[in-house]
């Protein structure tokens, strides 16, 4: 959006209104100035965060008087710039500290998407979310929106410019019922503040509860409603709506600025077996399988700051046989493969010595590794293998156990491999002793679970209650209270925080010791998704042949890789 085009009133509201057009978002600076003065009673922008305690760094959002000395010097002398950079969140704030802080739970807007709430009802709705999205980026935490009628669990998630179109296309034949209502809050974390946006024949059926936003038309004129009655937890007002020719425009989403959306890159083969992604080392590599077991699809992905979701290319490799582990190590990406009754090195980027210094080597009989009778079909249906340099050698993990594999093709045992959860036999990284940078804490070695990441380490007796060990020393407690498996340990700063995958519904959760958080973007895929065994990087097939890459914190997608093939 253009933030000249704003009246100095709505100034303000820059971030937010930056999803619609500027005709748009004036028309409805009335109604919202009103809404938020309604809503602000009861969704104040600050928590009860404790005592100050200093200041904890930068951050692009926060209340006008955490900006930077600098930023207001920039609006005294640019004042255009400085209304550009806020509408597209680039003002830096200074991030405050606190002592005891509270859990930050997202602001979640339940809607009524019925035939009762079509019309007035929806502009209203629409009103509702800029405002509650602006409180919510003030608090530091973010917006979702459920859809009554969907199942629970299923949110909107990203930012205004994706939620809205989609909020919008969400129509229902049907009026939502209460038990409607309770399962889309079954759906929701605990930290979570439920809003309720809906119609006073549904409000009435409810228990007596807050944040309960309802509406109806209260005066017309001949070309349709012109104010609304809006009731919030026993306060009234009647908001004028915006004029009749734009808020058609509106409810047919033509007054909305759209992202635009990312290509999809072709990856290279049909992945109609899963693409099954993997991160196998420390790398910002992401390697998965193609249509073919002969297939290796390797993904670089870059670095992000904050933007817009980018399509990556994925760089194709054809092997002469079926890959059956990987790595990448510096700029060269290490495979190897089966060919007839050996595993053969497959390398891209300068050669690997072999035997003697030259080029070549590595090739060892499958025998070597315990398995006469070949390797089993399902581990093509698998993550690909990693693949590890100790010293001149190759390290492999197969069969329950490590494997050295010297440059002229000598296979040595190396020791027992990490299998899986509950038993398992597939490998698991985040479960490998001998990848933790440190030596194991003797409790953790005795446990019966354990996930680490870096120099962080987790161990628990019995798959839910987790002890938590920070590369600083400091402890923590986690609690995982469903039937899921932890696949993952990553942190935010220092805090730690497990990655888990529901084994039903495939649900990712991002579990700290102060609350959940589900990441809708990378649940319910083809298979349980790839965490980063360092970087708060998750990577998911939501269906066959798309990939998305994002933040576990944030729940973002930052990358996007597609397929047809």
């Amino acid at each position: 959006m253009t933030t000249t085009r704003l009246p100095a009133a709505l100034a303000p509201w820059a971030a937010s209104l930056s999803a619609l057009t500027p005709e748009l978002a004036v028309a409805l600076g009335p109604l919202l100035h009103r809404l938020d003065t309604l809503v602000g009673e009861r969704e104040p922008v600050a928590d009860d965060l404790g005592d100050p305690d200093g200041l904890g760094g930068l951050a692009r959002s926060g209340r006008p008087d955490q900006l930077l000395p600098s930023e207001w010097l920039l609006a005294d002398a640019y004042p255009d710039e400085f209304l550009r950079r806020l509408a597209d969140g680039e003002l830096l704030h200074f991030a405050p500290e606190f002592r005891t802080p509270a859990p930050r739970g997202r602001i979640a807007a339940l809607v009524d998407t019925g035939p009762n709430q079509a019309g007035s009802g929806r502009l209203v709705q629409l009103a509702a979310l800029l405002v509650l999205h602006r409180r919510a980026a003030a608090r530091g935490t973010s917006l979702v929106v459920g859809v009554l009628g969907d199942r629970a669990g299923r949110l909107l998630t990203g930012d205004l410019a994706e939620v809205l179109p989609a909020w919008l296309a969400a129509r229902r034949p049907a009026d939502p019922t209460p038990e409607d209502v309770r399962n889309a809050e079954e759906g929701l974390d605990a930290d979570d503040r439920a809003w309720l946006l809906t119609s006073p024949r549904l409000a009435a059926r409810l228990p007596a509860r807050a944040r309960v936003l309802t509406s109806e038309p209260a005066r017309w004129s001949a070309a349709g409603a012109t104010h609304v009655t809006v009731r919030l937890d026993g306060a009234q007002a009647e908001l004028p709506l915006p004029a009749p020719e734009i808020a058609v425009r509106a409810l047919r989403g033509r007054e909305f600025r759209r992202l635009p959306a990312p290509a999809a890159v072709k990856l290279p083969a049909k992945v109609t077996g899963g693409a099954v992604p993997a991160f196998t080392t420390d790398a910002r590599t992401l390697l998965a399988r193609g249509a073919h077991a002969t297939t290796l699809l390797a993904v670089n992905l870059p670095h992000t700051d904050g933007g817009p979701t980018t399509a990556v290319r994925a760089r194709r490799h054809e092997p002469p046989g079926p890959v059956v582990a990987a790595g990448r190590t510096g700029r060269r990406l290490i495979a190897l493969y089966v060919r007839e009754d050996r595993l053969v090195p497959y390398v891209s980027g300068r050669p690997i010595a072999g035997r003697g210094g030259e080029p070549g080597g590595f090739s060892a009989e499958l025998g070597a590794f315990g398995l006469d009778r070949g390797l089993p079909d399902e581990l093509f249906t698998r993550p690909v293998l990693p693949l590890l340099r100790g010293g001149d050698d190759l390290l492999l993990p197969l069969a329950g156990r490590w494997w050295r594999i010297a440059p002229d093709g000598t296979v040595t045992d190396d020791g027992e491999a990490a299998g899986g959860a509950d038993g398992q036999q597939h490998y698991n990284r985040f479960r490998e002793p001998r990848l933790y940078e440190r030596a194991l804490p003797p409790e953790a070695a005795r446990a019966r679970h354990l996930v680490h990441s870096g120099a962080t380490v987790a161990w628990s007796a019995d798959g839910r209650s987790w002890e938590v060990r920070n590369w600083q020393g400091t402890e923590y407690r986690i609690s995982v209270r469903e039937d899921a498996d932890v696949i993952g340990l990553v942190h935010h700063d220092a805090v730690p925080a497990l990655v888990t995958c529901t084994r039903s519904a495939r649900l990712v959760r991002h579990v700290r010791p102060d609350g959940v958080r589900t990441l809708m973007a990378f649940s319910g895929g083809t298979a349980a998704p790839a965490v980063h065994p360092k970087l708060p990087l998750v990577a998911a097939e939501t269906r066959p042949g798309r990939i998305v890459v994002g933040d576990t914190f944030t729940g973002r997608i930052h990358h996007l890789i597609g397929s047809d093939q």
